[in-house]
């Protein structure tokens, strides 16, 4: 018998949790009245669009209970009302970081 421990168990590692749903949005500041669902989806399609998000350089927000709102909504509506000050804040720290061209910090 040894003092060594065993070996880590791989099937005991922490595993990145898996993307139930993703909605993604979109907002144009110049002419959209509310931000946009653009896309969303569950369990495989979710996980392609996070994946395709951080491909691209999009921001990506792991939130449940928003996702489960904006989930409901349809996709190229408007976000409900009731998710305005959630996605705002969101809006306001992806801006804060990265303002986009023209625009003075």
């Amino acid at each position: 018998m040894t003092d060594r421990p065993a070996p880590p168990d791989p099937s005991r590692a922490p595993q990145a949790p898996k993307t139930d749903v993703a909605i993604a949005l979109a907002y144009a500041r110049d002419h959209d009245e509310a931000p946009r669902v653009v896309a969303k989806g569950q369990g495989e399609l979710a996980q392609t669009i996070e994946r395709l998000a951080e491909a691209h350089g999009v921001p990506v927000r792991r939130d449940a209970s928003l996702a489960s709102l904006l989930a409901a909504v349809e996709v190229d509506s408007f976000i409900p009302v009731e998710a305005y000050v959630a996605v705002a804040q969101i809006l306001s720290y992806i801006y804060q970081r990265d303002p986009g061209p023209g625009a003075s910090r």
